[in-house]
């Protein structure tokens, strides 16, 4: 994936495709093109054909490089805001069209994020996580802290753009 990365980074520096915005770091904001998490990889680019020819021609260089696959049955393409092209933009990737919201990596993505019931099979699933013994000895306070310390450091994507957007999923 360490190699995915480099080609996509080379691939943001040189022009061919653009991610998204975040924060301000010294008066400039950060660009995040692709994030990677085990084996699934998220692209953010613009919704054209340019840039979604540039990451086919990436995905096809890290299979030649590396001699993995990548899974266009198990990928798919999601557009943010309206997409006109998006199934021609799909037929270049050879991957399906999703939608906004979802469930990715078990975290709920487009939804509104202060939808109490969304939240519930997250939190279900990190009571779980703690075990019996664990539980017992956390106070409701201590146990309140850190789920909040857990989901402040889960990467979302939440909120619209004013232009055409996608981000794709890869496995």
């Amino acid at each position: 994936m360490e190699v995915l990365s480099r080609i996509l980074k080379k691939t943001e520096e040189g022009g061919f495709i653009q991610g998204f915005h975040v924060g301000l770091v010294n008066s400039t904001s950060i660009r995040v093109s692709h994030l990677l998490f085990a084996d699934d990889t998220i692209l953010i680019c613009d919704a054209s054909r340019e840039q979604i020819l540039s990451i086919r021609l990436v995905l096809t260089c890290f299979q030649v490089f590396t001699g993995l696959k990548v899974i266009v049955g198990k990928s798919e393409i999601v557009p943010i805001g309206e997409v006109r092209n998006i199934q021609s933009l799909a037929n270049i990737l050879q991957c399906r069209v999703g939608s906004l919201p979802m469930i990715y990596l078990g975290m709920p993505l487009g939804f509104l994020y202060k939808t109490a019931s969304i939240w519930n099979p997250i939190l279900e699933r990190m009571e779980k996580k703690l075990s019996s013994w664990k539980r017992l000895y956390l106070s409701k306070g201590g146990r309140l802290t850190l789920l909040k310390s857990t989901f402040s450091s889960l990467p979302t994507l939440f909120g619209t753009h004013s232009k055409e957007f996608l981000v794709g999923f890869f496995s």
